[in-house]
């Protein structure tokens, strides 16, 4: 996953996250699914894409179930981070943000659709499995 934090929703902001994605994982082949957002939509997203040798999905107008993994993902950074305290500035809640997501969610938040295991360990098993 990759992640990256603005104060607008802009193509920029989705290409960052992408190429954060690519430096971590290098996912060449990988599905890159998305709303219809017009950052997504972006020649400069889509040329990140290519670049990166990914194929992008979007789903259908209207159809919430597409993006249902992710709007779950918000509720939980919701609830633990941005509704636990009033943040005095923008880098503090990036830091107490990206704090949560690679410490808490990445490598403690067992998931049932993984097989009760952490993100961090499903990866790794995973590699391993296309690696024999």
């Amino acid at each position: 996953m990759g992640y990256s934090i603005d104060s607008r929703m802009k193509a920029s902001l989705a290409v960052t996250a992408l190429k954060m994605a690519v430096a971590l994982r290098n996912p060449r082949g990988t599905i890159v699914h998305s709303d219809r957002g017009s950052q997504f939509r972006s020649k400069k997203f889509v040329r990140a894409l290519k670049k990166a040798k990914l194929r992008g999905s979007m789903g259908r107008v209207g159809a919430c179930g597409d993006n249902a993994t992710m709007e779950s993902f918000f509720a939980l950074l919701q609830k633990n981070v941005l509704d636990r305290r009033r943040w005095n500035t923008r880098q503090e809640l990036r830091l107490e943000i990206v704090t949560w997501i690679e410490r808490t969610y990445h490598r403690r938040r067992r998931q049932a659709t993984l097989g009760k295991l952490t993100p961090i360990e499903y990866e790794s098993v995973i590699r391993h499995t296309l690696a024999a």
